[in-house]
């Protein structure tokens, strides 16, 4: 399995903290080129590898950690993203209408045509998102959900590999509105940092 970052920002760089703890590799890539990137990429470890969009768009997995307005700019980086699964990080910070009165991720999924989307890593702080999810024998929870419960597994594994504690809600219309911000309103979910003992 392969993985990418899009967005280089706080929680881009956050979750490539994770992704250097595990010694796991990961392409990181934003609007600016590679060359930008690298040397904060450098710094945070060397399995993290700056790349253009373009090539970091091979990976089987993409998390998508841009403003939420950009995201269809990232969409359209791909004529088919069949066989991909996208995890969306971000949050939508809009009035409801502008959503076809849709959950954001339900509204983002529409633009990456064919690819499995699921909603995980937008619920806490990039500074929490940094930091090393076990403390104390605990795993920090991460909250995932998404209309395809195949494409669930694969992220509930990787985040367990990273040393989150899953926790599923189940169909982005149902316990996935917990973690959803709609019209300037929060989910209830959203800002809580939980642990679990086992994982």
């Amino acid at each position: 399995m392969s993985y990418a970052i899009v967005g280089f920002g706080k929680v881009g760089q956050a979750l490539a903290h994770a992704f250097a703890r595990k010694n796991i590799d990961v392409s990181v890539a934003s609007r600016r080129p590679p060359e930008a990137l690298a040397p904060q990429a450098r710094a945070i470890g060397p399995t993290v590898v700056a790349r253009s969009l373009r090539d970091a768009l091979e990976a089987d997995t993409v998390i998508l950690a841009v403003p939420f307005g950009e995201h269809r700019e990232v969409a359209k980086a791909l004529p088919s993203w069949k066989g991909k699964t996208v995890i969306d990080a971000t949050n939508a910070l809009v009035p409801p209408e502008e959503l076809d009165g849709l959950l954001s991720s339900a509204f983002v999924a529409k633009a990456f045509t064919g690819a499995r989307l699921v909603k995980g890593f937008n619920h806490m702080a990039a500074a929490k998102l940094a930091a090393d999810p076990i403390v104390e024998g605990g795993h920090r929870v991460v909250f995932l959900s998404s209309d395809d419960e195949d494409a669930t597994a694969p992220v509930a594994a990787w985040a367990k590999q990273l040393g989150f504690a899953p926790v599923k809600l189940g169909k982005l219309n149902e316990g996935g509105a917990l973690v959803h911000a709609r019209g300037g309103v929060w989910g209830q979910l959203i800002f809580q940092d939980l642990f679990r003992k086992e994982q």
